[in-house]
């Protein structure tokens, strides 16, 4: 008589002893976490001069200098900042000193305009720049414009701000030039300049790709 409860013959049979498994590391692993958020550079300080008020002219021949000057400027502009540059200088222009103080002038009055001339956009559109990514942002307000290559203009780079301020660099690839915080004649003769090389002035097409 057959019983199906009955354990069957297996379940009784002793266990089988597996051999032994022989493990062999293959050596260690390179574990490649995500890069540390970059840190912000330090903060500059602006030059210690009122726009508007200061009448000396104030030389300059270092990098720490002109950038002073022009946080100082831009950081006391209250209505118009014009920005005549041969490729947007990053070393001068490309902080987040630079950019703080252009977005606090921007959004401070709807009225308030930022035009920036540029002689040639390559590099900035090719290694990014701050002022580029706030036109993003505030397209109405920041302008960035190429000089017209028929146009003849002057080997010079320099800063407007107000009708009274200018920092002015004549040779563009040195850091040395002046700056003016309360000179309305001279900065007069600067914007003309600006607006006439505005007025023929081109929108180009890697920069409106890259605004876009």
């Amino acid at each position: 008589m057959n019983d199906d409860n009955a354990p069957s013959p297996e379940a009784n049979a002793e266990p089988v002893e597996l051999p032994a498994i022989e493990f062999q590391s293959p050596g260690r692993y390179v574990v490649h976490n995500p890069p540390s958020p970059q840190t912000e550079p330090q903060p500059w300080e602006p030059a210690p001069f009122m726009l508007g008020r200061h009448q000396p002219l104030e030389h300059f021949s270092q990098p720490a200098d002109a950038r002073a000057h022009a946080l100082a400027l831009l950081q006391q502009a209250q209505r118009s900042l014009c920005l005549y540059s041969p490729d947007l200088e990053a070393w001068l222009y490309n902080h987040s000193s630079v950019q703080d103080a252009c977005t606090h002038f921007l959004l401070a009055n709807p009225k308030n305009r930022l035009r920036i001339l540029l002689r040639d956009t390559t590099r900035a559109t090719r290694e990014g720049h701050r002022l580029l990514n706030l036109a993003r942002r505030l397209p109405s307000n920041l302008q960035i414009r190429k000089l017209h290559p028929d146009h003849p203009s002057e080997e010079v780079a320099f800063l407007l701000a107000d009708g009274r301020g200018l920092l002015l660099r004549p040779e563009p690839e040195q850091p040395a030039g002046y700056a003016l915080y309360n000179d309305p004649g001279r900065v007069r003769q600067h914007q003309a300049q600006f607006n006439q090389a505005w007025d023929l002035s081109i929108t180009d097409p890697d920069l409106r790709s890259f605004l876009l």
